[in-house]
């Protein structure tokens, strides 16, 4: 009717109505921008190295073509085939998989959002589920890049701040010790010592992780006060003699920095390999290159027989022969040494974890990873920035060598009598040499590592004893997670059920029993007391020998009444002299058997054994 007003409250829910649903549809156009330039990132960073691959393939198949039968060449095209049309399917699989572990954790919140909408005309909680979708979609593609590239400053070693102490260098590598990371922390020169070996591709930094976070792994040894040394590799694309390297030439400067820590600490080292460096290091170990110079040995997750592994092993075998070769990866530089392409040896390591490591299930992998935080605040942390940054920029080209020694070790196993695929100097490496030298060895794995299996580090065990010690986790949490001195596995202490043992607990134990051992012998080298020799059984008790004259007036005894005055006959007869022609002939016609009979001691002399 006119004139009459309408109630205010109609038409404020009116204009909420369509406040909500406009900030609806702005969220959603909103996230749909956010969500296909996430996407689109996510596949670059995957299909980079896959055009690199391309590229390879193509000089390579330029002279294989020519070089095989086309029977051949057609079978190993169809096999490929078959190869990738398996990897599609598993790449899909693990996409949809990571797509519905999310709808599912939004689900609830979706259902409340569209019952309001539909049966109360609010669209309030859709909206508040749209923002947070929005919000959490550009966490992952625009906040979460800036902070990886934030923690570059914390994360890793950052030689070039003159932090660590540069003790020697060859052509090829850097010789550091690394310094505590705690104030106050010494370095203790005449302790145990130990060389860490990183591996080629991953580079070192990942074993410092997050010195100021205590999440590092080499600082848990310096922290201890341990002289801790790492060797580095030089930038390969300036160091020939880097691109050219061989395995002699790695077990060689191995053996000049043992030699340089032997003479600067006066003890032998303590050798750790992490991943593919614990290998190499084995390889250096058996070539009898650091005999004298190492007395014990750590690797951590290394693949010691690739042919173990579930994953790659797997990978490579269904991949036609013609093509697992490293012709496919080969890389020529402009000075036209060639290397292999450390990205497209990442790459692969991604291909064998397809269902993963496919861009829409990694974007839904990163997006659970803040969709989880229901605090309201989705939060980056420290830990997953930096394996982020390690992940996205420590891929280092490797020395063509040295991947024929890794390629061999995953083609081909170990032998029944326990000789590795791989020889140096041109003689055979056998696991049992270590037995032969005495050198204690300390395997690390991590129980849910699936790029180095527990069979693939555990392989040397048909051979040869030694210590080992399970990790939770995957392949780089002793690195990570369990390097923070306050973690359930922390390295310097023992853990689990079985006790087990950490690698810098391991270390912290050669180390007290070398000073143990240093001790008792400087306590065999003090003269000591010789304690009275004991009788023999059923012979009388020998005589304690009489006492000195300086003995006796040091130690009077008393006879019985020697308190009291003796009468004067005594006195007087004690003052008479005795006749001189007695007392001469006594010490003038002593018989040689009667002076014989007066030096025969009493008691045997201390040390000589009764008669």
């Amino acid at each position: 009717m006119p004139g009459v007003k309408k109630h205010p409250t109609a038409a404020t829910a009116m204009e909420d109505q369509v406040s909500g649903a406009l900030s609806v549809l702005q969220n959603v156009l909103s996230a749909s921008q956010t969500y296909l330039k996430g996407m689109l990132n996510y596949t670059d960073s995957f299909y980079t190295p896959y055009l690199l691959a391309t590229q390879y393939f193509q000089q390579a198949e330029a002279l294989h073509l020519s070089e095989n039968p086309p029977a051949d060449s057609v079978d190993a095209y169809l096999g490929l085939l078959e190869n990738n049309i398996e990897l599609m399917a598993r790449s899909l699989s693990g996409s949809a998989q990571m797509m519905e572990s999310y709808a599912r954790n939004e689900a609830d919140g979706f259902a409340e959002a569209l019952q309001q909408s539909f049966f109360e005309f609010n669209p309030t909680k859709l909206a508040e589920f749209t923002a947070r979708q929005a919000e959490l979609l550009d966490l992952v593609v625009n906040v979460y890049p800036k902070a990886i590239d934030a923690i570059e400053p914390e994360y890793g070693f950052h030689f070039e701040r003159g932090d660590h102490i540069l003790a020697d260098e060859t052509d090829r590598f850097l010789l550091y010790r690394v310094a505590p990371s705690l104030p106050g922390v010494k370095t203790r020169s005449d302790a145990k010592p130990v060389l860490i070996l990183p591996p080629y591709v991953l580079g070192a930094n990942i074993l410092g992780f997050l010195p100021g976070e205590q999440r590092s792994y080499a600082h848990c040894f310096s922290n201890q006060g341990f002289p801790t040394y790492i060797r580095i590799l030089k930038e390969i694309d300036t160091t020939p003699a880097l691109q050219t390297m061989s395995g002699e030439d790695d077990a060689l400067d191995t053996q000049r920095f043992c030699q340089t820590i032997l003479k600067a600490h006066g003890k032998q080292v303590t050798l750790n390999g992490y991943c593919q460096g614990g290998y190499n290091a084995l390889c250096n170990l058996l070539s009898g290159k650091l005999d004298n110079l190492v007395d014990a040995f750590i690797t951590c997750v290394s693949p010691m027989d690739g042919t173990h592994s579930k994953g790659l092993a797997r990978f490579l075998a269904r991949l036609p022969q013609r093509f697992n070769d490293l012709d496919y990866g080969t890389k020529t530089l402009p000075n036209g040494n060639q290397v292999a392409d450390g990205k497209l040896m990442g790459w692969v390591y991604k291909l064998k974890s397809i269902e993963q490591e496919i861009p829409a299930a990694a974007f839904y992998r990163d997006l659970m990873m803040f969709a989880r935080q229901k605090n309201g605040d989705p939060q980056i942390s420290k830990t997953a920035a930096a394996l982020n940054y390690w992940l996205q920029n420590e891929r280092n080209d490797l020395p063509l060598e040295i991947t024929r020694i890794s390629f061999a070790s995953y083609n081909t196993p170990i032998t029944a009598d326990g000789t590795l695929p791989v020889r140096l100097f041109g003689g055979k490496l056998n696991l049992k040499r270590l037995k032969e030298k005495n050198i204690p060895w300390l395997i690390c794995y991590g129980t849910h590592d699936d790029l180095v299996e527990k069979e693939t580090a555990l392989a040397p065990l048909d051979h040869v004893d030694a210590e080992v010690t399970p990790f939770p986790k995957g392949h780089v949490a002793i690195a990570t997670s369990w390097s923070s001195p306050q973690s359930a596995c922390a390295l310097h202490t023992r853990f689990g059920e079985g006790n087990y043992r950490g690698p810098v607990r391991y270390h912290m134990d050669l180390d007290g029993a070398l000073d143990e051992a240093k001790h008792q012998a400087a306590n065999a080298s003090q003269p000591q007391p010789i304690a009275p020799a004991q009788p023999e059984a059923g012979s009388a008790a020998p005589k304690p020998a009489k006492k000195t004259a300086a003995a006796r007036k040091t130690t009077p005894r008393k006879a019985p009444g020697a308190d009291k005055k003796p009468p004067k006959a005594a006195l007087a007869a004690k003052k008479k002299p005795k006749p001189k022609a007695k007392a001469t002939p006594v010490k003038t016609k002593k018989t040689a058997a009667s002076r014989a009979k007066a030096t025969k001691p009493a008691s045997p002399r201390r040390g000589s054994k009764p008669k």
